[in-house]
């Protein structure tokens, strides 16, 4: 097998081809691994909890748990969680409804742009200039996660949302485009595939790596929203296909940070290894999630303590609290639109992202 890849052929294999099948796997046993499709408590615990909000805190170790980031970017760092809590404060006095609908379609964007990002990756990894290529490849993620989010937007509701019901708004007329949205899903990725082979043909260097991200994303985005139809399946194939390899990014730039800055916070967890590091996310998940629940939800009183009959906080009082409890995740969506481009990238980060070193293959 050629590349390259970011992190070696049987490390991205596992990561990103590794996580699609774990995902749809579980999805295929959802009638044995849940009750009517709906998400079990362990489920949660393992899927949301310790993957979902647990990769959004590992951008902590990008930016504010760097001393040399934060005083290179004070600014950034301090103007952004205000202006974030400050526009969900906004949204959330005029309609709790629209600070969600706000929220969740930037999330949706995040989902989609990270896929879109690895792919640019392998792209330049590989010292790919075409033009034709980057547009098809741009235009083949966005119709795999594009196609199934129309369809999803046509058939609300659906058991299953993006964080609260009916944060997905409902527009008329969206069913007739469905079918000829099909077509073009279709079409692009018959283009795709059609260009890999010509390229095969030619003897070129194969970009594996990049077609596993492009395939994996095609068949989860469809067996989640579209061919499956539960909270269950959604949750798995969602979740686990974007968070992990995140994870795997911030575990392998944490790494080669600790190494550049011995004696800084990084290089403390990093020294501990890859179970520090991830402890330390489900420590901050398990935080976060008991203040939602103790805060605002309820809903979860045997794992975070209180009541379910808890009085729920005042209009005013959740449009302070709600948005400063989002801010882990506001932040990190936004952020990740800045960290990782080219012109930000360090050392660390370089390494972090295959391109510190010559390209990895696999004999």
């Amino acid at each position: 097998m050629n590349g390259p890849f970011i992190w070696g052929a049987r490390m991205d294999v596992a990561i990103f081809g590794g996580s699609a099948a774990f995902a749809l796997a579980l999805a295929a046993l959802s009638p044995q691994l849940s009750e009517a499709g709906a998400l079990p408590t362990w489920g949660w615990l393992a899927f949301v909890l310790a993957v979902d909000v647990a990769h959004v805190h590992a951008t902590l170790f990008r930016t504010y748990f760097d001393r040399d980031e934060l005083a290179k970017r004070r600014a950034l760092y301090i103007a952004l969680p205000v202006a974030c809590w400050a526009a969900g404060f906004v949204l959330h006095l005029v309609s709790e409804l629209v600070f969600w609908r706000a929220l969740a379609y930037v999330a949706v964007l995040h989902f989609v742009r990270q896929q879109a990002g690895w792919v640019a990756i392998y792209r330049a990894r590989a010292g790919e200039r075409s033009t034709l290529g980057r547009v098809l490849d741009d235009a083949t993620i966005y119709a795999a996660t594009g196609f199934p989010l129309l369809y999803w937007h046509a058939h609300l509701p659906r058991p299953f949302r993006w964080f609260v019901e009916g944060d997905f708004v409902m527009w008329p007329g969206l069913e007739t485009l469905v079918g000829p949205a099909r077509v073009l899903w279709a079409l692009l990725i018959i283009a795709y595939v059609a260009r890999a082979i010509w390229q095969g043909f030619k003897k070129q260097t194969i970009p594996y790596g990049k077609h596993l991200v492009v395939g994996t994303t095609v068949l989860t985005w469809y067996v989640g929203i579209i061919w499956t139809n539960s909270d269950f399946q959604f949750t798995v194939t969602n979740v686990l296909v974007h968070g992990l390899p995140y994870m795997a990014l911030l575990w392998v730039y944490t790494r080669e940070r600790g190494r550049e800055k011995p004696g800084t916070l990084v290089a403390r967890i990093a020294s501990l290894g890859v179970l520090a590091f991830f402890g330390t996310l489900l420590a901050l998940a398990f935080v976060e999630e008991a203040l939602w629940d103790r805060l605002v939800w309820h809903d979860r009183p045997g794992l975070f303590g209180g009541f379910r009959e808890a009085p729920f906080l005042g209009p005013t009082a959740r449009a302070f609290i709600v948005p400063l409890l989002a801010l882990p995740q506001s932040t990190h969506y936004v952020l990740d639109a800045v960290l990782w481009r080219r012109k930000d990238t360090g050392q660390a980060q370089a390494r972090a992202l295959g391109f510190g070193r010559a390209p990895a293959t696999a004999n």
